[in-house]
């Protein structure tokens, strides 16, 4: 039995009415006054609608059940760093797995249909190798607050089901641990909202992200960023390419009421 719940639940409330390009509607969300966390008060824009569907249908990791792995080039998991032009600044491990059914994810002979959840595991400051997602050699950078992490490129075939680890978000960043999800130009953001005080998402502390598309992945991609003290920093990990005639929930209005 396939248990995508926030996927199922948020699926049905939108309706898939914009093309994939996003064109006809403004997508920006913009930020609570004094801080990156999105203002997702009132609904008065498509862009903000959108996100409010988005974060109402989060989902928490540990309630997903997933089957089998698809196995790349690279193996059943990619590894890299999240770097920019001064190093490496977090380390990430991303996998995409088939619903909890299969025992075997083979994208070429998956039922129509198959929903593709990609998780990524996000390491703040963690080690300089790129290879390992997350090792135990000396830190690439002091972390002290991770305060987003995102795609860079459109969510191709977003089915409206993401979310993150609550368990680990709580042992990270305390009881006041909120992340506020949301959508920009198509593509898909978790900002972590942690006050200015008190625990923080920091060096060393993993967070699980996840999010469902009915395409399998095209490679990895260099299409995810984290920010982490002022400074951003990408890397690469499975990604959809785009397909005619396949919708994105970070680009469908929500049907009113």
């Amino acid at each position: 039995m396939i248990r995508f719940a926030a996927a199922s639940a948020l699926a049905v409330s939108l309706v898939l009415a914009a093309c994939s390009d996003g064109a006809g509607h403004d997508d920006e969300t913009n930020t609570v006054e004094g801080s990156d966390v999105p203002d997702l008060q009132g609904a008065e824009t498509d862009g903000k609608r959108i996100s409010q569907a988005v974060d109402r249908g989060k989902g928490d990791f540990a309630d997903l059940g997933l089957g089998a792995k698809i196995v790349g080039p690279q193996g059943p998991e990619v590894k890299d760093a999240l770097s920019n032009a001064s190093g490496n600044y977090a380390d990430i491990t991303s996998y995409v797995a088939c619903p909890s059914a299969m025992d075997k994810c083979d994208p070429a002979s998956a039922p129509e249909g198959t929903i593709f959840t990609y998780v990524h595991i996000v390491y703040p400051g963690e080690d300089m190798d790129p290879t390992t997602g997350s090792g135990d050699g000396a830190d690439s950078s002091d972390v002290e607050r991770a305060t987003e992490f995102r795609m860079t490129s459109p969510a191709h075939g977003f089915t409206g089901g993401a979310g993150y680890s609550k368990a680990e978000a709580m042992a990270a960043i305390g009881a006041k641990a909120n992340i506020v999800m949301s959508c920009d130009n198509g593509a898909l953001v978790w900002t972590i909202n942690a006050g200015d005080g008190g625990d923080q998402w920091q060096s060393g502390e993993p967070l699980t992200f996840y999010w469902q598309s009915v395409l399998p992945p095209a490679g990895p991609a260099s299409a995810y960023r984290i920010e982490v003290d002022g400074t951003a920093a990408s890397g690469k990990g499975p990604f959809p390419a785009a397909a005619d005639g396949v919708q994105n929930a970070c680009l469908s209005t929500p049907a009113d009421g």
